[in-house]
């Protein structure tokens, strides 16, 4: 009999997640893990939250080398899957090898989205996704300011806060009135942009960017949309992104804007195509809609349950999304996604360096947020797990021991736990 056989591209950390979660619940068949990138698949939250000043320098491996060889998963790095074949079940790698795939995993994330203003071509215009970007940004930043960063969404706020303690002048261009609001909300947002202000970074909000000028293959100012003009040694651009979703178009599968629409199980329109971490579009009860979750715990988590299906044992991704950002030695945490409806709760005593922010739905605690707070948090999270009803006045007041709230009330019938079939990784 033929031994079944999966091809996993992107070795991400959904990739990685699938590969290793299918064969710790016994996949008999063969597991190969394809990625363009030669090096040994790394996380990626680091290269925003601490520039690496060489290409390989800093690298943190999702898994050891070891685990893939004890696991029986073969890595083919290097390598770029450029073709899928629905009639023969094949992958084409740029090479011209062809691979056998009864099972597929689409893991291509996502890539950023470019300016298509005047001069965005130039040399020392970058943006950050992989560790060759991140190796490019700090060899720029080593040769000092001032750094313009072209959007203030996480990953921008990120490298504000690495460059400013590099003592580099930094200013933040962001579109919208306010950097993160659409993630946290005017409120909250003002709290964290209030942090980098008090650090020196010039934040100019409501503009966007009309040229870049400069020499040749080369920007030193930006002019922005109201006319002001910036000098720039460098730029980093952090627009958004875009789907990595050509090789599902080779395959004859659907795709939307958002990139592969997946249903609960991670399964596509071809039922032996499944897809993975930022490049699925998929439908979650902290989502509206339809959409993406571009965080590194939902990929991993839901690259385990893609990976668990995969092995026979079904499991659906319903946990809250959880994100983190680094940034002047606080912590940002993130958990669930905040709705236009909720009622906002600001516990006393926020500020720039510390908040704890609570988003009540129903009665209940619909998603959080929280600066130089992990262990508040890490109390919430079971809160929010639990159903626990709360009032507003409760959350507010600085005093309430959040501990006492979650032992005063028994689980609720029906609440949302945490997949307690993810394991440890």
């Amino acid at each position: 009999m033929t031994r079944s056989s999966c091809v996993i591209v992107g070795a991400s950390a959904a990739g990685v997640s699938a590969a290793v979660r299918m064969r710790r619940l016994d996949y008999p068949g063969t597991i190969t893990l394809v990625d363009a990138d030669p090096r040994l698949p790394y996380e990626r939250p680091p290269l925003s939250k601490a520039l690496l000043d060489a290409e390989t320098a800093g690298l943190v491996p999702i898994q050891p080398a070891e685990t893939y060889r004890d696991l029986d998963i073969d890595l083919r790095l290097g390598a770029r899957a450029v073709e899928v074949d629905p009639a023969r079940l094949t992958v084409r790698l740029g090479d011209g090898d062809v691979l056998k795939s009864g099972r597929l995993v689409l893991a291509t994330g996502v890539r950023p989205r470019k300016l298509t203003v005047k001069g965005a071509d130039a040399a020392n215009v970058l943006s950050l996704r992989d560790a060759a970007d991140a190796g490019r940004i700090g060899a720029h930043l080593g040769r000092g300011g001032p750094l313009v960063i072209v959007g203030g969404g996480f990953i921008g706020l990120e490298l504000a806060a690495v460059a400013v303690d590099r003592g580099i002048e930094v200013t933040v261009v962001e579109a919208q009135p306010h950097p993160l609001a659409h993630v946290l909300g005017p409120d909250v947002a003002a709290l964290v942009t209030g942090l980098h202000r008090e650090h020196g970074v010039r934040l100019l909000s409501g503009v966007t960017v009309a040229e870049f000028l400069g020499p040749a293959g080369r920007v030193d100012e930006i002019r922005l949309s109201d006319g002001r003009r910036l000098p720039a040694a460098a730029v980093v651009v952090g627009v958004g992104v875009e789907p990595r979703h050509e090789l599902a178009r080779s395959a004859r599968i659907d795709t939307d804007d958002h990139g592969i629409p997946v249903n609960e199980f991670g399964q596509t329109s071809r039922a032996w195509i499944y897809a993975t971490g930022d490049v699925a579009s998929q439908f979650h009860p902290d989502l509206p809609r339809r959409g993406r979750i571009e965080h590194w715990d939902a990929a991993l988590r839901h690259g385990a349950a893609v990976g668990s299906t995969l092995a026979g044992e079904p499991v659906r991704y319903t946990d809250p999304p959880y994100a983190w950002s680094d940034q002047y030695g606080a912590t940002l945490q993130l958990v669930g996604r905040a709705r236009p409806t909720d009622e906002l709760v600001l516990r006393e005593g926020a500020a720039p360096g510390r908040f704890l922010a609570f988003w009540l739905r129903h009665g209940r605690i619909g998603a959080v947020a929280g600066m130089g707070a992990s262990r508040e948090i890490g109390v919430v999270k079971r809160l929010m797990a639990a159903g626990v009803p709360i009032g507003s006045e409760q959350l507010a007041r600085s005093g309430t021991n959040l501990r006492t709230l979650l032992k005063a009330r028994p689980t609720l019938p029906g609440s949302r736990r945490a997949n307690q079939q993810i394991g440890e990784l």
